[in-house]
């Protein structure tokens, strides 16, 4: 490891860890191996695919439906 790069290391030592998450997520990704940017719960992670399974199928909400959301949440 080179200097400079130990040096950052210890300057990212410093940073609170949500920081450090993300310096490190950047550096992996430069070295070509992605990171998710967030850990998911395997219930998370059920729903996610469920979702997906769901657009593969072509189901997806209607126009009124989506209204009907937006309208709930003041949008």
């Amino acid at each position: 490891m080179t200097k400079l790069f130990e040096h950052a290391v210890e300057a990212v030592r410093h940073l609170p860890p949500d920081m450090q998450d993300e310096l490190a997520r950047v550096l992996l990704q430069l070295t070509g191996e992605d990171q998710p940017i967030a850990d998911l719960t395997p219930d998370e992670e059920a729903a996610v695919e469920r979702s997906r399974a769901a657009a593969v199928r072509g189901e997806f909400a209607t126009d009124a439906q989506v209204k009907a959301v937006w309208a709930k949440h003041g949008l």
